[in-house]
């Protein structure tokens, strides 16, 4: 896999976004979440799919060996950078998939530009944030202005469900923490955090016309499953589906993640052909 650095305008000035883009085939675009990067999140899909698709996934602002001006972000500056990785990359049409604010942001690529989306797959996102994910997202910026190390150990407990919580032992746990730790840096996770208490994508959504499936996780605490469900009764004939699972399904279980991308992918894939 390979990287290359996209440079996209965003609302703070320019913005250089690293991008992984690997294999060949039809275009499968992958946005992360929250702090995460694309193989942070993506990495068995990539594994899955890279023989047989064409896989682009940009960095956003705030996670990686991505950089910007520093200042505040905005859903827009996230679609930006990704149609600006999609156009580097040389893309007309693609499938997208996105994890939790990363699924949000392709909700939002897909309504501002229905015509190039050939299927969308939205795991864990939301349309418009509510008093109780504010309320969170309040609480990881102050967390992560204290302690990163404290934050990681608080979001083991929320973003994982309870089955796996249960079977994990000391060792589990704190390998986990060290992992997550590894996985961002702080400031620019509290970015995120901070664009995730003002997202409203709400008019974008009637604009999608591209086949759809909303995942959940009957266990998140971070964006609980009525969110998936309005996004689904939102989008003009989404399916929904619900999954035995936290919010950090790509972590909690990768093979059932990656399964579940993959049959989707290519079950459009057979019904365009």
């Amino acid at each position: 896999m390979s990287y290359t650095t996209v440079h996209v305008p965003i609302s703070g000035g320019d913005s250089a976004v690293d991008c992984l883009i690997t294999g060949s085939g039809p275009a499968l675009v992958l946005v992360h979440g929250t702090g995460a990067t694309p193989e942070g999140n993506w990495g068995p899909v990539i594994d899955a799919l890279k023989d047989r698709c064409t896989i682009v996934a940009p960095t956003l602002s705030g996670s990686g060996a991505t950089t910007d001006a520093g200042g505040p972000l905005t859903v827009d500056d996230l679609v930006a950078q990704v149609l600006g990785a999609v156009d580097a990359a040389g893309l007309d049409t693609f499938h997208l998939a996105g994890h939790s604010l990363g699924a949000t942001v392709a909700a939002a690529v897909a309504g501002a530009r229905p015509e190039r989306i050939r299927s969308l797959f939205l795991h864990a996102g939301w349309a418009v944030t509510d008093p109780w994910q504010e309320f969170q997202f309040d609480l990881w910026q102050r967390l992560l202005r204290v302690d990163k190390d404290l934050f990681s150990r608080a979001l083991q407990v929320t973003a994982f469900g309870a089955k796996t919580l249960a079977g994990r032992r000391t060792e589990d746990f704190e390998e986990s923490v060290a992992a997550c730790n590894a996985l961002f840096d702080a400031d620019g996770m509290a970015r995120q955090s901070e664009l995730n208490i003002r997202v409203d994508i709400t008019e974008a959504l009637a604009r999608i016309t591209a086949p759809t499936l909303v995942v959940s996780g009957s266990q998140d605490l971070i964006v609980p499953p009525h969110h998936q469900r309005e996004l689904a009764a939102s989008i003009a004939g989404a399916e929904f589906l619900e999954l035995d699972c936290g919010h950090a399904l790509p972590f909690e279980l990768p093979e059932l993640f990656a399964r579940t991308v993959t049959e989707f992918v290519d079950r459009q894939q057979a019904a365009a052909a």
